[in-house]
């Protein structure tokens, strides 16, 4: 039974969001639906940020025909679509959080090195990185023990930027059928779902609609407060 939020007519309190097409309370789909896209963002953060953190990392260390094959390689990454290379992967592999894990750690990834490499190109030139050259560092222990430390302030910024992102691009790829099947609720899928009723039904669409809206912009906002406290040159300002 189709039922409305409960501030207008016909709603009830039972169903503070009112109901789906099958009865289903949307409140508790919207719970549902957020602990499915927050993981999936997870696991896309956690993939595609750690292998961008390392290449970045051994790009810009390394340099030379290594860093330039790299720097290609992202250029390529950015340059493909990742709305189709993800409806390929669904097509292939079928729908499912695997899949959309891949596609948008594959999105990610390419990022994240390209903004690590940057940072990397000017730490390696600083007094301490010199000083563990001539100490008989290795390069892996110069990279993973005297750089990586300097870098996770913007690795911390870029993961906190990029879950709005990330969120965002698990609900249009949910909303194109690439993303987890029915009836496992994502904010992206609810959203598809209540677009043939978006006159009739407003709510079905519109409420996770605005909880998308206002996570993403949660996530912004802090991410900007993190830059901001962690960039001693903006704090100065």
């Amino acid at each position: 039974m189709l039922l409305p939020p409960f501030w207008v007519d016909g709603g009830t309190a039972k169903y503070l969001l009112g109901t789906d097409i099958f009865g289903r309370d949307l409140l508790t789909r919207l719970f549902y639906g957020a602990r499915v896209s927050l993981i999936v963002t997870a696991l896309a953060l956690t993939v595609g940020g750690g292998v961008g953190l390392v290449l970045g990392i051994v790009s810009g260390y390394v340099g030379g025909k290594l860093d330039a094959f790299l720097m290609r390689v992202v250029d390529a990454a950015f340059a493909f679509p990742t709305i189709l290379f993800a409806l390929l992967l669904a097509v292939t592999m079928g729908q499912g959080m695997d899949t959309l894990v891949i596609a948008l750690s594959l999105f990610l990834w390419a990022g994240f090195a390209r903004v690590i490499r940057g940072e990397v190109l000017a730490i390696k030139q600083r007094d301490f990185v010199a000083l563990a050259r001539v100490h008989g560092s290795s390069p892996a222990r110069i990279m993973f023990v005297h750089i990586l430390p300097n870098v996770l302030n913007t690795f911390m910024v870029l993961l906190t930027l990029n879950v709005g992102v990330i969120i965002v691009a698990e609900a249009s790829l949910s909303f194109l059928g690439a993303g987890v099947p029915p009836p496992t609720p994502s904010w992206g899928l609810m959203v598809a779902e209540g677009r043939g009723k978006i006159t009739s039904a407003w709510w079905l669409s519109l409420i996770p609609g605005i909880a998308i809206t206002l996570v993403v912009l949660s996530f912004n906002l802090f991410g900007d407060w993190l830059r901001d406290r962690l960039d001693p040159k903006l704090r100065q300002l």
